[in-house]
């Protein structure tokens, strides 16, 4: 285990605006989440992390990122040092580090994103399977009535996929597929992958500017 609940939860807690966990699991769109990371990082967030081994897989697959085979100390450290974290601005969690504050009512943040959430995650949160940390903290987040956003993927969906999203939805989970707009006009992969994060950024009312708001586009 990285750390205990009380190590974790005092750690430079009055230095950050706001705390939020982000899971990534084995769904394509690895570019999403890092990039989700970065900025919540660039906002003076803490991000309690947590890192399917799928989402590794995924993350060397397709970025130009080759995460370290190590520990998640290393891993850790890596990206810390890839995003410029500040000291105990970022924590990653093993898969079952039942000891970590996202594993409690108690503990976890106001908020969750899953991004991207694979089929098969979409399925055991649904279900309360809590199999592994990124299960539990997201059936904490439903217990608790808190925010959790969850970005599929899969395209298409199956029967399957359309009623865990729509179970999830009626639990109070947001279900933001990554679905880009085109109308801001995105000349790159990096314009698309931004549209995605600036509405997750939108939802968690973190402040951003990649993505004007409507109305605010040719200075309107």
């Amino acid at each position: 285990m990285l750390a205990g609940l009380n190590k974790v939860s005092t750690l430079h807690q009055s230095s950050f605006e706001k705390t939020v966990t982000l899971a990534m699991t084995g769904a394509s769109g690895a570019q999403y989440g890092l990039r989700l990371l970065q900025c919540l990082l660039a906002s003076n967030v803490r991000v309690w992390l947590l890192l399917s081994e799928a989402a590794q897989v995924v993350i060397n697959t397709e970025t130009d990122m080759q995460l370290p085979e190590g520990d998640e100390r290393e891993l850790q450290n890596f990206l810390a040092d890839r995003f410029a974290a500040q000291e105990g601005q970022l924590t990653l969690f093993s898969k079952r580090d039942w000891f970590s504050p996202v594993a409690s009512g108690t503990g976890a943040p106001a908020s969750m994103v899953i991004c991207p959430a694979s089929g098969g995650t979409l399925s055991a949160v649904a279900c309360g399977a809590s199999n592994n940390l990124i299960e539990r903290a997201a059936d904490v987040a439903l217990k608790e009535r808190r925010q959790l956003i969850l970005v599929p993927r899969e395209a298409p969906y199956s029967e399957i996929h359309l009623e865990n999203m729509l179970k999830l939805t009626r639990m109070g989970a947001m279900i933001l597929p990554a679905s880009p707009g085109f109308y801001q006009r995105p000349s790159s992969v990096e314009d698309i992958v931004d549209f995605v994060v600036a509405r997750l950024l939108d939802q968690l009312a973190i402040e951003q500017k990649l993505l004007p708001s409507w109305g605010e586009q040719d200075g309107q």
